[in-house]
């Protein structure tokens, strides 16, 4: 429903979209900790997340019918701006999933009960949300007084046309977790259109590669794309990995959520960080630089985004996304990542979408990375340093305190 909801309510782009997994996420597992007994909450672990609301311990809970209601209540606040019909929908499916449970023979008192501690753990965790600073950004993914710097080798409108870059202020957002608030990443490569420069080597890298595409390369750019317009965006697709992982390895309940939990606060942190990084030093695309410098008429493979380039959202979520998901299921771990199976052939690019099989996270996660200079919209210093910031921000959600 979540992924749905990515692909199906507006305004929800990379960045906004990554947030709402995080607080997803987290509900979930909160609405069920209590009932595990080998994890902690994360309440007074997370960067300002004091307290939330205590289960009574003398009393019997039933934790699916808990994770049930907090799922439902904090999709409700988290995508308050979708459709009438959508809504529906998240009352719908709560309404079966409860009904499923009550087949169970749980008595009513406890599945209310449960109910009612749920949607309280998701009321609080939304109303915490609402102080990062990113509370309600579908409403303002492209903000009009937002002045874009203008200097050599700064980020310029590309084949979109978007004058102002999305999401420009998204890195001032608060972390979930402190210490990825301090994750630093080395400057850019000067600029230069020399040729001889390793600045001018990167990006006519990525031009020759462009043109010399296999139908592999050209199947592997088209699979992470993750076009905002058409699919449950990045932060989405590695939240569907996570599904996957959890399907794969037949996980229980609670290492469900926590896989969820994770995974959600590694993409978010992983977005506010990389917006931070690339807003602050306001890199130009590939498309701008070959443009200028090399070939007035190329037009990448893939559109280039419409905000600056350096680093690599994808490079940075990806490998946080991969840290956390290793942590769960090994280092070595076998799977399919089937997210876009049922998506028609791309007829502009001659490609289909066929499904990418992995024996770890973290080769997944390279091969996302890998595809976005496949695509030729980012270059190589923007995947291997988003490769590497990810990998510290994977890490430092790794060490909260998860278990007892």
């Amino acid at each position: 429903m979540q992924l749905f909801l990515l692909r199906n309510s507006p305004g929800f782009t990379p960045p906004v979209a990554s947030r709402a997994l995080g607080y997803g996420g987290l509900a979930l597992y909160e609405a069920i900790v209590p009932g595990l007994p080998a994890n902690r909450s994360l309440a007074g672990q997370l960067n300002g997340l004091a307290d939330l609301p205590k289960a009574d311990t003398r009393v019997e809970y039933h934790w699916a019918a808990s994770a049930n209601a907090a799922s439902a209540q904090i999709l409700r606040n988290l995508y308050a701006n979708t459709s009438a019909a959508n809504k529906a929908l998240i009352d719908s499916l709560e309404r079966f999933t409860l009904a499923e449970l009550k087949s169970g023979n749980v008595a009513n008192d406890v599945l209310e009960r449960s109910a009612v501690f749920g949607k309280q753990i998701a009321d609080a965790v939304f109303e915490w949300s609402k102080t990062d600073g990113g509370h309600e950004g579908y409403n303002r993914n492209f903000p009009a007084d937002f002045q874009v710097p203008v200097f050599n080798g700064s980020w310029q409108t590309t084949e979109n046309g978007r004058k102002i870059p999305m999401q420009p202020y998204w890195g001032k957002n608060r972390t979930f977790v402190a210490a990825n608030a301090a994750v630093s990443i080395p400057k850019p490569l000067p600029v230069s259109a020399d040729v001889k420069s390793q600045y001018f080597a990167q990006y006519l890298e990525v031009y020759t590669k462009n043109k010399s595409l296999t139908q592999t390369e050209k199947e592997i750019s088209i699979w992470w794309a993750d076009d905002p317009s058409e699919t449950f965006t990045p932060p989405g697709h590695s939240y569907n990995l996570a599904r996957i992982a959890i399907q794969t390895a037949k996980a229980d309940l609670g290492k469900a959520a926590e896989t969820l939990a994770r995974t959600g606060i590694a993409v978010a942190d992983a977005f506010t960080v990389c917006w931070k990084w690339k807003y602050t030093f306001n890199n130009e695309r590939p498309y701008t630089f070959v443009r200028r410098t090399i070939d007035p008429a190329w037009i990448p493979f893939w559109p280039a985004p419409p905000f600056p380039g350096y680093t690599s959202g994808h490079a940075t979520q990806s490998a946080a996304t991969a840290l956390v998901l290793s942590e769960i299921y090994g280092e070595t771990f076998s799977f399919t990542d089937d997210s876009h199976v049922s998506r028609l052939r791309d007829l502009k690019r001659n490609t289909d979408f066929k499904a990418r099989s992995f024996t770890s996270f973290w080769q997944a996660a390279e091969e996302s990375a890998y595809s976005r200079y496949l695509g030729g919209i980012h270059t190589r210093q923007d995947n291997e340093t988003g490769l590497t910031t990810g990998k510290e921000i994977g890490k430092n959600v790794n060490k909260l305190h998860w278990k007892k």
